[in-house]
């Protein structure tokens, strides 16, 4: 299973040529249809040079699915219409919220002027409008075991009362510092404004890279640990529709060493914890994906059930060792190679073989 990102972001930020810059899905604006959904393979340059020293059967890269919605806009769509969007992307990982930071006349936009921070605040408003009523009907639910004398209910009762009051008072779930009590009281809520965010600065030219909407944007995504991403929205679109080598041509032009979809992989990568893994053989040469901290018992989980339940050792060498070494033999007989039990934490990079009882 891959990543899975919701685009979110005001009407006529750019969400869609956003969305194909990321996806080069050459997605349609929106004309009665609720959303756009893409899953791409993810570059990744360790996995193709793999392939070249294995000539696997099949290569598989991780993932990334997009779910992009309309824009958000209460006053215009009503509540109603905004739940039922963003119930599209309740079930994602992170939200990728697309901020225009340019100014152009001959584009559209929502507002008479650019202004990313109040933006943010208007999309968050929403999110946590919805998040409200949430919450709310959880309470209503629990409220008669709670009154009863049900502890388990009492707790969570109260859980979700300081959210929502929180939420009520302007802060987003995601800012809170919820304790780990606390989310697990919300889980089942699936809580939009609790999920992480990443910014997507969608400019139109180099000169843009530093204007001033761009680094008010930073700063209000520092506030919350997060980070900015800047996308040349129109000209990366129509460069993700190109061959693979003139893409890097243009992208040489724009002054970009990674594509779209590759510089946002590695933000969310960052923001969620995550790293990537390897498995490798004649057969396959295949990406994984697991939380970094995971024990080897849970990583094995992610290529197969049975790996975690029946887990008995890793064995393990370094990506980097194998490129330099050249083969599987020199790293072994480097003593490069190694045994790993089920407290070992895998690490960004590790090509794994899984040991485990059936």
């Amino acid at each position: 299973m891959g990543l899975s990102c919701g685009l979110i972001g005001l009407p006529s930020c750019g969400k869609t040529t956003i969305f194909n810059a990321i996806t080069a899905a050459g997605a349609a604006s929106y004309s009665g249809t609720e959303m756009n959904r893409a899953i791409v393979s993810v570059p990744d340059k360790r996995v193709k040079r793999l392939a070249e020293i294995y000539h696997p059967v099949k290569t598989i890269y991780a993932t990334l699915e997009v779910v992009d919605i309309p824009g958000l806009r209460t006053s215009s769509q009503g509540s109603s219409r905004v739940a039922k969007l963003l119930s599209y992307i309740k079930d994602v990982e992170a939200l990728l919220h697309v901020v225009r930071c340019f100014e152009d006349a001959g584009v559209p936009f929502e507002y008479e002027t650019i202004d990313p921070v109040r933006d943010v605040e208007t999309v968050d408003l929403e999110l946590m409008t919805v998040d409200t009523v949430t919450l709310q009907n959880k309470i209503a639910r629990l409220e008669k075991k709670a009154k009863s004398g049900d502890k388990d209910a009492q707790r969570e009762v109260a859980d979700c009362e300081k959210v929502r009051n929180a939420i009520q008072e302007g802060i987003p779930a995601r800012n809170q510092h919820l304790s780990v009590r606390e989310i697990a009281s919300v889980k089942e809520c699936n809580l939009v404004s609790l999920k992480p965010v990443l910014y997507i600065a969608n400019i139109k030219s180099v000169e843009d890279l530093n204007n001033s909407y761009v680094a008010a944007l930073k700063r209000k995504a520092a506030e919350e640990g997060s980070e900015v991403i800047p996308i040349f929205g129109r000209d990366e679109a129509e460069i993700a529709q190109l061959a693979p080598e003139e893409q890097e041509i243009f992208r040489q032009d724009l002054g970009l060493a990674e594509s779209s979809m590759e510089r946002l992989l590695h933000a969310a990568y960052r923001l969620l914890g995550y790293i990537s893994f390897f498995t490798v053989g004649p057969d396959e040469v295949r990406a994984w994906t697991c939380r970094k901290g995971d024990k080897a018992p849970v990583a094995a989980g992610k290529i197969h059930s049975d790996m975690e339940k029946g887990f008995i050792r890793m064995e393990v060498m370094r990506y980097e060792d194998l490129i330099e070494l050249g083969s599987e033999a020199a790293v072994a007989k480097a003593g490069r190679q190694r045994m790993e039990g089920r407290d070992y934490e895998v690490q960004d990079g590790d090509i794994v073989m899984v040991y485990f009882n059936k």
